[in-house]
């Protein structure tokens, strides 16, 4: 099966990933997939849920350039330490193509996750970069960032989210996507294997 984004309403989105307990080649091989899929978007970042991987998994590159690889990072197992300050400002998601919205997020956040190399990190990130990771950590505990939006983006984006649900149910009916109790299996399978 190859790797895809999956686009809201998909299940995998709403679920809490799991945490990783080891990094095999399997995991590498999804990095190198989410990369390229994250990179074709035109995306900063992407975490395994987007792609129906219930993990703890998580890639970013800030430039969103394929050519600047020492951008690149994968982060395993993430968690925040610490937020301050508040920016506001445009967001999108790869899961929702094409919406964006104003969104409020902390200035700075403090992250530690591990590497691919099973090393445990700290990250400080501001701005755009801070925006990325509280934006791709909130994917992996099942939350979206219309989720976060404030009433007045709520309402504008509405009528988009509404097509993006009937564009799901419509590609279930023709069969290219899974039903719901399907999609649920896979991943509760994929997530036996974590």
């Amino acid at each position: 099966m190859t790797m895809k984004i999956v686009h809201y309403p998909h299940p995998a989105l709403r679920r809490q990933a799991k945490p990783l307990t080891a990094i095999d080649k399997k995991i590498h091989l999804h990095v190198g997939a989410m990369l390229d899929l994250m990179y074709d978007a035109k995306g900063l970042g992407l975490a395994a849920t987007q792609v129906a991987l219930p993990y703890q998994l998580l890639v970013v590159n800030i430039t969103g350039d394929p050519e600047q690889k020492d951008k690149e990072a994968v982060y395993i197992n993430p968690t925040i330490i610490e937020k301050k300050g508040v920016q506001e400002g445009d967001e999108g998601c790869l899961s929702f193509p094409g919406l964006f919205q104003k969104v409020r997020r902390a200035k700075t956040v403090k992250v530690q996750a591990y590497n691919l190399k099973g090393q445990l990190v700290e990250i400080t990130a501001h701005d755009l970069e801070a925006r990325a990771w509280l934006h791709e950590i909130d994917h992996l505990n099942g939350d979206l960032f219309i989720d976060k939006m404030g009433p007045i983006a709520k309402l504008c984006a509405r009528g988009e989210v509404k097509n993006f649900e009937r564009e799901f149910r419509k590609a279930q009916e023709k069969g290219e996507i899974p039903q719901e109790a399907e999609i649920e299996k896979l991943l509760a399978a994929l997530e036996a294997e974590a």
